[in-house]
């Protein structure tokens, strides 16, 4: 086993993240290995699009092109990269790859792990017993197997691991979870086994930190105006150890910051519990410890890890239908009055009654003031959103009728989204759950298959948690601010919920938010959190509080019908409420 760390590095946290990254993480200072992460559940919808109209499509091109930037210098300074990609097609990425070294005069060992994709084998999986129960509604699958365009396991590190051990360069994966590019270098290197929990799962750990890119350097973060340079924040690496705790970083003289507030803030992105389920551990959040050693440098330790769970999450999305909306922009007095007049109007136009659609979603959005100081100012909006799998109902028929009463309307009338258009097809997301027996990974090296088997299921292992010694909740006058003066937050989309993580910054800060921000309070500051079921979850290792509000998504990113799908605003609209906070926390 080694001794000494391995230097992980990212490239990228989505499918779109800057270009440039992979040349600047192999330039800009020594790591041994280079990862990124490609593949958001919409990802996967938007790659069987791409891979529909160009078949041997269906990965990332723009992990090809960084290839093509770095690949010479990688094998020079012997870096290992790893990726997810692939997506719906790691065997054409990895030829791709090929065909960029064979141009360039390189031989690097390419290797590409698939088994994820379960598309063509759901009859035979339907037909052995697995329902595919939705993993928030229970509904089976059942007949929405023949709409089904992509279906995909989230698979582990062990394959890439596999890949490593027979002298691949380069590993590029199908549906890998997020983590697991940067568990396998870690796993590899240090020759860990299958049951060192507490490693992998401060391995894990350490890759959900650095797996969305800038996001670590000071993106997206609540008090970004204290970070002193974010015009360009350089991405993060991760040094992991034997025992598995972690120092996250970024190369010296890059811009962003590395703290235990960007952390901090990274560790509550998309989780749920405290339990953080990966395919090769469950990573207890509540056992982690934040250390800032220096600047720009802060310490992962003490995570501790339960066994593999015994199933695998399985992401598929299927074709929806088509969907459309008509935006009216409302000015000055009577904006409410405005808006019944469009309603009664539009559908009196339409050659449709709303019942005869899916979906039918209004949207008032009172964003007009008072004595306005602008004609901007002055603006309030009505959304009619319909949703339905019949294009013709959704099409021209549906929008020409917003385009027909514009000169017999209200007042000042105009529409805020673009003109009439066609239905725009949507896909939904469908999450579930399968042994992980029956999702072998496939290994290809130099023509060689290997499979390589899920971890299944495993004699389970008690977690002890710390106990963490919190103050008394501060007392004394208050004073009414916004909660962000105080307080970070971080969110985003699980499927078709949405998860909101708030942390304080000191221990007294974090016994007021514990005692004050139940579920109830909650409900009662956001309205769209008031029909929803909401789950709480304290971290108090990391001083935070994680929420997930079920379905305030819909049936998930693709399909949702809010202004910000992916809730990564929602955080940010919570602190932008105004409540009473002890003084002596301002």
């Amino acid at each position: 086993m080694a001794t000494d760390p391995i230097r992980i590095a990212n490239c990228s946290g989505f499918f779109g993240d800057r270009l440039s990254a992979a040349k600047e993480m192999v330039e800009g200072g020594p790591i041994d290995a280079l990862t990124g992460d490609w593949l958001a559940e919409l990802t996967m919808l938007i790659l069987s699009r791409i891979q529909a109209k160009a078949p041997g499509g269906g990965y990332a091109r723009t992990f090809v092109t960084q290839m093509e930037q770095v690949m010479g210098q990688c094998l020079d300074k012997g870096i290992k990269v790893v990726t997810n990609a692939g997506g719906l097609n790691p065997e054409g990425c990895a030829d791709a790859v090929q065909q960029v070294a064979d141009r360039l005069g390189l031989a690097p060992k390419v290797a590409y792990v698939g088994g994820d994709d379960l598309s063509k084998r759901l009859a035979e999986l339907i037909g052995s017993g697995n329902r595919f129960n939705h993993l928030d509604t229970g509904e089976p699958l059942d007949n929405l197997a023949d709409r089904i365009v992509t279906a995909n396991a989230y698979i582990g590190c062990w394959g890439i691991v596999e890949a490593l051990n027979q002298g691949a360069d380069i590993v590029v994966t199908g549906r890998a979870t997020d983590a697991a590019v940067v568990a396998g270098p870690a796993a590899w290197h240090h020759q860990w086994k299958r049951d060192d929990w507490d490693q992998l799962a401060g391995a894990i750990v350490a890759g959900h930190v650095i797996e969305c890119g800038a996001q670590a350097t000071g993106g997206n973060y609540s008090f970004f105006t204290e970070v002193e340079d974010l015009t360009y924040p350089g991405f993060p690496w991760a040094e992991i150890r034997a025992d598995g705790s972690a120092v996250i970083g970024k190369h010296d003289v890059t811009g962003g910051e590395v703290s235990v507030g960007t952390i901090t803030s990274q560790l509550l992105y998309e989780i749920q519990s405290e339990r953080y389920l990966n395919p090769d551990v469950v990573s207890r959040f509540d056992t982690i410890k934040l250390e800032q050693l220096e600047a720009n440098r802060v310490l992962i330790s003490q995570t501790k890890g339960e066994a593999a769970p015994a199933q695998l999450k399985v992401a598929m999305n299927y074709q929806g239908g088509y969907r459309n909306q008509i935006s009216i922009g409302l000015t000055g007095l009577d904006v409410e009055q405005k808006a019944e007049l469009i309603e009664r109007q539009f559908w009196n136009s339409c050659p449709y009654e709303p019942e005869d659609y899916e979906s039918v979603v209004r949207k008032f959005l009172p964003t007009n003031k008072a004595n306005p100081a602008t004609n901007e100012e002055a603006v309030a909006v009505y959304k009619i959103i319909v949703k339905d799998p019949d294009e013709i109902k959704v099409g021209r028929a549906f929008s020409n009728a917003g385009t027909e009463i514009g000169l017999c309307s209200i007042p000042g009338m105009f529409g805020t989204a673009g003109g009439p258009g066609p239905g725009q097809p949507f896909g939904v997301y469908w999450p579930a759950l399968i042994d992980s027996q029956l999702v072998p990974m496939d290994v290809v090296v130099d023509g060689k298959h290997t499979v390589v088997e899920s971890t299944g299921a495993m004699s389970p292992v008690t977690v002890t948690t710390p106990k963490i010694s919190i103050p008394e909740v501060p007392a004394g006058p208050t004073k009414e601010r916004p909660l962000g003066f105080v307080f970070g937050a971080r969110s985003g989309d699980k499927g078709p919920n949405a998860n909101l993580g708030i942390f304080a910054r000191s221990p007294q800060a974090y016994a007021w938010l514990d005692a004050f921000l139940s579920v109830e309070v909650l409900q009662e500051l956001m309205p769209e959190a008031r029909d929803r079921r909401i789950d709480r979850y304290q971290l108090p290792n990391i001083l935070s509080l994680n929420f997930i509000f079920h379905g305030l998504l819909e049936e998930g990113v693709a399909a949702s019908t809010r202004q910000d799908p992916q809730a990564k605003a929602l955080g940010e609209y919570l602190r932008a409420k105004v409540v009473s906070i002890p003084e002596s926390l301002l």
